[in-house]
């Protein structure tokens, strides 16, 4: 009691004691862990507290909170296996599957090689058909044959899904395009080249003789005036598949037509040459014979003397034969040299490439006539006047007589 009072008295208060009166137990602040030990154990400690008030740890994530990024990251990962399963899958097989086919195929396709294609154009018209796997496959069978430099442009009839190898073989050989074959000898007329192209192509006379009419789809130099008659170079033709008559004969007046610009025969005198040549053609037999016909044309023309050529009449006329009658003579056609001074209209038949050349570069020398003095062999003499002309033309005559029926 006497304590209590004094320290009323004085004013003095106890600080461990609260309002009512009552101590207080004082609070320390927690020393700091003094080793590793020390400090892993608080930190168990702390968990346990948190635990029991159903809180996680400050920083520490839940176990739910850790399965559900857990799921989501499984979910993200499997996605990107999917999709790259997906889209992967193809290229890396195909790292594994064979680039040609082991043949030997089966069916059949028609395949163009066109003129100029190099290995990977036709590489890329195999693979597009069907013929080889890949375009890779063809070229490599194509690096080591040394024959695959001559494929020729063409049609070659072959099967789908060949071994590279296989195919390769087809192209390299040339016996093995497809195309229509045909040979048009020389002198022929324009009508007589017709059924001859018919009969082998299949195509009717009367598409050609159609054809025949439209010059500028034939490629006819203005100076022909739309005539195709001795433009229709007499030759081997290979006529592909699927072509038309117009691509026929625009292929043979091409082949004239390179023929006089080789000889430098411009286009407003390639009417004039295939007419001489024409006539050359159909009156000497032999090539060294040609330019000297040649010349007797271009020096009667000089001197303005009728030609009088048979051939002519007969063309006129629509027969053969080495000699005329005096009827046949008598025509009034422009074609008849008998009547009419100077060049036909037009060529009497189509040239081949010796009369071309005799007609653009005619012999030199003085000959004014001509005559086949042996029809059989083809024998022909050459005269300046006409005196010798006669001669060689009695010996014609007797030459008829031994053999009746044959002029």
């Amino acid at each position: 009691m006497k304590d209590h009072l004094e320290a009323s008295i004085f004013g003095e208060h106890d600080e461990s004691a609260d309002d009512n009166g009552h101590e207080q137990e004082a609070v320390q602040p927690t020393p700091p862990p003094r080793t590793r030990r020390e400090a892993k154990e608080a930190e168990l400690a702390a968990q346990r507290a948190a635990k029991r008030k159903g809180q996680a740890p400050r920083g520490k994530p839940s176990v739910l909170r850790r399965l559900a990024v857990i799921v989501l990251a499984l979910a993200i990962v499997g996605g990107g296996v999917l999709i790259a399963y997906t889209y992967l899958r193809p290229v890396v097989a195909g790292f594994f599957e064979p680039n040609d086919y082991p043949g030997p195929g089966s069916g059949s396709v028609r395949v163009t090689v066109a003129q100029g294609a190099g290995g990977s154009a036709i590489a890329t018209v195999l693979a597009d058909q069907d013929v080889v796997k890949t375009t890779k496959a063809f070229i490599e069978a194509a690096s080591d044959d040394p024959k695959s430099a001559g494929i020729q442009p063409g049609v070659y009839e072959m099967r789908t899904q060949m071994k590279a190898t296989d195919a390769l073989a087809i192209l390299v050989d040339p016996a093995n395009r497809i195309v229509t074959k045909v040979v048009v000898p020389e002198g022929k007329w324009a009508k007589e080249v017709y059924p001859i192209l018919s009969d082998a192509t299949g195509i009717p006379v009367a598409e050609y003789a159609k054809a025949a009419k439209d010059g500028a789809a034939l490629g006819l130099p203005p100076s022909a005036k739309g005539n195709v008659e001795g433009y229709l170079f007499p030759a081997s033709y290979e006529f592909e598949p699927d072509t038309t008559a117009v691509d026929h004969l625009r292929k043979m007046v091409a082949e004239s037509t390179k023929r006089l610009e080789a000889l430098g025969v411009t286009p407003d005198r390639m009417e004039r040459t295939m007419i001489v040549a024409s006539l050359v053609e159909a009156e000497a037999r032999f090539p060294e014979d040609r330019p000297k016909v040649a010349r007797v044309v271009e020096n009667r023309l000089a001197q303005d003397m009728p030609l009088q050529f048979d051939s002519t009449v007969n063309y006129a006329t629509g027969k053969h034969g080495i000699t005329t009658t005096d009827a046949d003579r008598a025509s009034k056609s422009p074609y008849n040299t008998y009547e009419v001074t100077g060049l036909p209209p037009g060529p009497i038949g189509n040239p081949g490439e010796s009369a071309i050349q005799a007609a653009a570069q005619p012999a030199q020398g003085p000959w004014l006539y001509f005559v086949t003095v042996d029809p059989s062999k083809g024998t022909t003499k050459f005269a300046v006047t006409w005196e010798e002309h006669e001669a060689n033309v009695a010996e014609f005559q007797a030459w008829c007589q031994a053999n009746k029926g044959q002029c």
